[in-house]
């Protein structure tokens, strides 16, 4: 099948935060072959709103590199398509949109707590491949009114002991018990910056991805974004987590391995074909 002659539609949602890493091509060309496979169409997203990291120089060698390593895609910020704007920090208004529609449905709440304040009194340590520790619930009985010159972020009110379950397409049944394994999640950050998992879960739904791969680190994110397509009234998109690549020691990859980020590997000249060899 040639791209585009099916309803699949996948996508790559790298951040412009540093250079990409080989961990990163491993995944983003599961996705590719996935798309490839089904005749579908293969969406390049630019997750460009995190102003504290992002820089315009990693968004050129975001592109560069990928299109070096042999990527192709059909849609995307260089490109255009129906679905577009396709960088993130061009699209606040459909995060605004997604926000009042939480507050007025009461899934959401505002929250003064700092990182120190949760750090101090979370429930539970939060695992090494996830970012949030379990909230304990200190603000759920704020309301906006009562906050008065305070910065605040939106939580999302979690349903304490539902378990979440979806069927991943790589490692199966998935389940996930809200409250216990995540605890309510930000969803728009005090600086007056949309969170991650509102993010994301507002553009698949908006841009119709079909099936979003990406790396095991963000599973319980999965359960997490779920939560949003429900009250949010969005169908989900179907999931496959990829292993994540660890260095010789062991560690996962990230951003800070210089020697393995695709600009390293471009400029000694090693070829896309060899790294994939073992793939």
């Amino acid at each position: 099948m040639t791209p585009g002659t099916s309803s699949y539609r996948g996508r790559l949602a790298p951040s412009p935060t540093g250079y990409l890493h080989l961990g990163h091509a491993r995944t983003f060309w599961v996705a590719q072959e996935r798309a490839r496979a089904a005749g579908g169409t293969l969406v390049l997203r630019n997750e460009d709103l995190d102003a504290m990291r992002f820089k315009l120089e990693f968004v050129d060698a975001m592109l560069e590199d990928l299109k070096w390593f042999g990527f192709e895609w059909q849609e995307g910020p260089d490109c255009g398509g129906s679905f577009g704007p396709y960088s993130q920090s061009e699209r606040r208004d459909v995060y605004v949109a997604a926000l009042e529609k939480l507050r007025t449905g009461g899934f959401i709440y505002p929250c003064t707590c700092s990182r120190k304040d949760i750090a101090a009194a979370a429930r539970a340590p939060h695992a090494a491949d996830d970012d949030e520790p379990i909230y304990p619930g200190t603000c759920r009985q704020n309301r906006k009114s009562e906050i008065v010159n305070r910065k605040f972020a939106w939580r999302f009110r979690v349903p304490d002991g539902e378990t979440i379950s979806f069927v991943d397409g790589n490692f199966g049944l998935q389940q996930f018990v809200a409250g216990k394994d995540f605890g309510d999640f930000v969803v728009w950050r005090h600086d007056y910056v949309p969170a991650y998992q509102l993010s994301v879960a507002v553009d698949d739904a908006a841009m119709q991805i079909t099936e979003v791969v990406r790396g095991a680190d963000l599973l319980k994110s999965t359960a997490r974004q779920l939560l949003l397509y429900r009250a949010l009234g969005f169908k989900p998109p179907r999931f496959f987590h990829c292993p994540l690549m660890t260095d010789e020691a062991g560690v996962r990859l990230a951003k800070r391995h210089d020697a393995l980020s695709l600009r390293t590997l471009k400029a000694k000249d090693a070829s896309p074909e060899s790294l994939r060899l073992n793939w």
